[in-house]
Parts: C-alpha cells; sequence; structure tokens
C-alpha cells in the first residue's frame, strides 16, 4: 500500500482503538491461511499464493486476476491479504471513484519502481465492471507488458463487463457464497478474538443459525450482524446474544425454515400449490420466505420450471419460457437482484392459464410402456434407407404428408398394441382451447375421415395449418 497522511492516520487510530473500526474490518484475515472458504482458488502453486510471494521463482511470473463471485465472498479480504504478505509495491483503485487519469498515475509509478528500483507493482481494481470500455483499454498496455499484476474483483459476469482483451490476458478465478460451516467458523472466531469481541458476549445455537439465514452466504453481511446483535446485548448488560435481542438489532425477524428440513419442502410445496391454484398473493409470500431464509435460488428455478409444464403447459406454452428464463437470470446475477426474475416468474405463472393434460399425456404413456404395451414399429414407418430393407418392406406404403391435401396422411403410427390410444386429452383453459380443436380434426384426418366442408368464405384444405 501506499498511504497519505489522513489514510496513516486513521489506521493509528484503529491500532489505538480497535472498536472504531467495523468487525467485519478487524477481523479481515491476515495471512491466505486465515481466509474461510474459497479454497479452490487458496491451493499450493495457486496464483494468489504465487502473488503473495509463495512458491514465485523462475520463468513463470505472477499472472493478473480478475476475482468474479457475489457480495462478501472475499474479494477485497483476499486483495487486502495479498497487500499485508506481498513484497511488491501495493496499489488499490475503486472503479467507483477513479478514472483514467488515476489508472495512467499508477501505471506510470509502476514503470519507475520497476525500472528505478526493480519493485513489481500489483494494482487491485475494485467494481472493474463500472469501468467503460475506454476505461478498461487503458489497462491493456500495463496488464499486456506486466508493468502491473492486477488483482480485479468484480461482482457482475465479466464475460459481459469486462472487455475480451483484459479477459484474455488475466486468470478468471470465480468465488462461491461461503457455506454454513465457513461462516460458523468466521463467527466463532469473531466471537473469541481479541481483535474481535473478545469473548465479552455468547451466541446460543438459535441466534447462530439465525445469523447464518440472514448472512445468505456473506461474510460482511455475517459480521455486521453480529457486531449488531452484540452492540445491543452489551448495551442491555446480557451475557449472550439471544435470539430476540438479534432481530431486535438487525430488524429482521427469524424465518422458521429449514433448508435441510422439513420446512424446505413444506413451503416449497405451498408455493407450488399457490401456483396452481393460482393465488398469486400467497405464492409471492412463501417466495419471499424461501428468499429471506437464504434458499438457494436455483433451487426456486427448478420448481418453478417443474411448474410451467405440469400445471400450466399448453394452456400457456410461454410459461416455460419465463421459468427458463428466470432460472438463467439467476445464475447470471445471483442474489439479491435474482429475486426480482424469481418474483416476475412467479406472477406470470400463477395468473396464467392452467392445464395439465400435457403432464398426464407423458405419464399416461409411460404407463403404457411399462406394462409392456410397446410392440413394434409398424413396417411402413422403419428406416429404409439401408440395402436390403427393401426386401424386409420397410418403409413400403408409407405416405409423405407434404405431398398430401391438408398436409396429413390417413394412416397408422402408433404400434398395435396402443393403435387408438388417446393419451392427450387437452382442456378448454387458455391458449389449449385451440390445441383441443385442433387434435380433434387431425385425429379425423389420421382414421380416413372426410374432411368437414370449409365455413362459408374459407378456402378448400390444401395444406396442414394445423
Amino acid at each position: 500500500m501506499e498511504p497519505d497522511l489522513f489514510t496513516a492516520a486513521a489506521e493509528e487510530r484503529q491500532e489505538k482503538d480497535p472498536a472504531a473500526s467495523p468487525l467485519a474490518v478487524r477481523m479481515r484475515p491476515r495471512t491466505l491461511d486465515e481466509v474461510v472458504g474459497q479454497q479452490h482458488v487458496l491451493r499450493p502453486g495457486s496464483p494468489l499464493r504465487r502473488l503473495v510471494g509463495e512458491g514465485s521463482g523462475g520463468p513463470a511470473g505472477s499472472s493478473s486476476v480478475i476475482l468474479w463471485g457475489p457480495p462478501g465472498t472475499g474479494k477485497t479480504t483476499l486483495a487486502y491479504v495479498v497487500s499485508q504478505a506481498t513484497k511488491k509495491r501495493f496499489v488499490e483503485l475503486s472503479a467507483i471513484t477513479a478514472g483514467v487519469k488515476e489508472v495512467r498515475a499508477v501505471i506510470d509509478g509502476a514503470r519507475r519502481s520497476s525500472g528505478g528500483y526493480g519493485r513489481e507493482t500489483v494494482l487491485f481494481l475494485d467494481e472493474i465492471h463500472r469501468f467503460s470500455k475506454a476505461q478498461q483499454d487503458s489497462l491493456l498496455p500495463a496488464v499486456e507488458n506486466r508493468w502491473v499484476t492486477l488483482i480485479a474483483a468484480t461482482t457482475e459476469n465479466p464475460y459481459f463487463s469486462v472487455i475480451s482483451p483484459l479477459l484474455s490476458r488475466s486468470l478468471l478465478l470465480t468465488l462461491e457464497p461461503l457455506t454454513d460451516d465457513d461462516l460458523r467458523s468466521l463467527l466463532r472466531r469473531a466471537l473469541a478474538a481479541e481483535r474481535g469481541l473478545g469473548g465479552v458476549v455468547e451466541l446460543p445455537e438459535d441466534a447462530e443459525a439465525h445469523l447464518l439465514r440472514i448472512a445468505g452466504g456473506d461474510a460482511r453481511r455475517a459480521l455486521t450482524a453480529l457486531e449488531a446483535g452484540a452492540g445491543s446485548a452489551i448495551a442491555k448488560g446480557e451475557p449472550q446474544i439471544t435470539l430476540a435481542t438479534l432481530e431486535e438489532a438487525v430488524d429482521r425477524a427469524a424465518v422458521k425454515y429449514d433448508r435441510s428440513g422439513d420446512q424446505h419442502y413444506d413451503v416449497a410445496s405451498a408455493l407450488i400449490k399457490s401456483i396452481r391454484g393460482s393465488d398469486v398473493d400467497a405464492a409471492l409470500h412463501y417466495l419471499a420466505r424461501m428468499i429471506e431464509a437464504g434458499e438457494d435460488p436455483r433451487f426456486i428455478a427448478r420448481r418453478l420450471m417443474i411448474s410451467a409444464s405440469e400445471d400450466i403447459g399448453m394452456a400457456d406454452p410461454t410459461a416455460l419460457q419465463t421459468a427458463v428464463a428466470a432460472a438463467q437470470a439467476v445464475a447470471l446475477i445471483g442474489y439479491p437482484e435474482a429475486r426480482i426474475a424469481l418474483g416476475q416468474a412467479t406472477v406470470a405463472l400463477a395468473l396464467a392459464p392452467k392445464s395439465n393434460a400435457a403432464y398426464l399425456a407423458i405419464d399416461a404413456a409411460l404407463a403404457d410402456v411399462r406394462a409392456g404395451l410397446a410392440g413394434p414399429v409398424p413396417p411402413h414407418l422403419r428406416d429404409g434407407h439401408y440395402k436390403g430393407a427393401q426386401k424386409l418392406g420397410h418403409a413400403q406404403g408409407y405416405l409423405y404428408p407434404h405431398d398430401l391435401p391438408g398436409g396429413i396422411a390417413a394412416q397408422q403410427y402408433a404400434p398395435d398394441a396402443v393403435h387408438g390410444k388417446r393419451y392427450y386429452e387437452p382442456t378448454r383453459y387458455g391458449a389449449e382451447a385451440r390445441y383441443a380443436d385442433v387434435v380433434e380434426r387431425v385425429r379425423a384426418r389420421l382414421r380416413g375421415d372426410p374432411p368437414p366442408p370449409p365455413a362459408r368464405g374459407e378456402q378448400p384444405e390444401t395444406k396442414a395449418a394445423e
């Protein structure tokens, strides 16, 4: 780091009075070994360990890296640890306040430091996705020539927010949300450590479980809530951070929801049944409970996709497209913004017309197949593109529908064992009403029934409009 006079004064004050800094800042790891979680990017020989001088040397220098992950997963923490441990010159910029001028000043300083003192520079650039293309372009020569080793952090998908030339010159390291075990270890360390809460209060299991729920894999959120709860308990003279005190401190009620127990399935079931019953308000309530409890948004998205096919089906064929789009959005953006896409999909599905006809149809067909009602494929439908197929009678007598009026050939498609079976029984709800009319006309033509006379003003049938 290259602190100015004011930064140095602030750091001196924090050393004399630790409470002057937030708990999340005080509990920042000082070495890579103190970092919880993210072990997949901290293995021996990894780019981050080489940046702090572990396993460096030889012809291969350290690489620039882009850290991508949700808030609170340790991007800034990792950069801070590197700044404390590395023997290299370390400079920090934020894309929120810095521009091309500041970037060029860092690069010029890096070139002077390298040329005059042989000292390499590490540049930590936070929120790189906020840089414009031109601003990111200004980094390219320095990264390309290794005048600086870049550590860039972003919460946005770098394939959309970082220019390709910069991506190709850097290693992309993806950080995952911290697990409950990771956060539990962090909370207990903060409770006991002298630079943390110094053991002045205890955290019962129910309050700890609530902290883990509201944290949602975010270490900073967990420590901020812990500090608020501890402050409230100390003010009351209580030796423990009770659940009631914690709720009061963070203004967030404990959601009775166990992500691995009955509540997980009960609330998910209630969400789907509310959508099936077209109660949009109840559906949004259960969705909110799942989100607030830290439920995996991918699990919610999968349930919505199933609901779109099982309960809506052909009554609104766009429902599945909506649910799939929401799932893709969830995968790209994560919480907290993912709640918006999940909410939109839930509203669309709850208010859509309902039909389970397609769901019942495939299950009925599967039941027949499992019962042994399969039988051989009719000879005229078999493959006739190989030598000897004609002698076997394969593909003989097949009627090509495109050559016939209406585009439908009166011929048997199903095996004898299920010929004439009706699996799909469309409803008259929503868009499926149209399919109900179509399927009856098509089935009649397949049986060889003559087409009905055209209504007044209609043209005679020549190709299948269905």
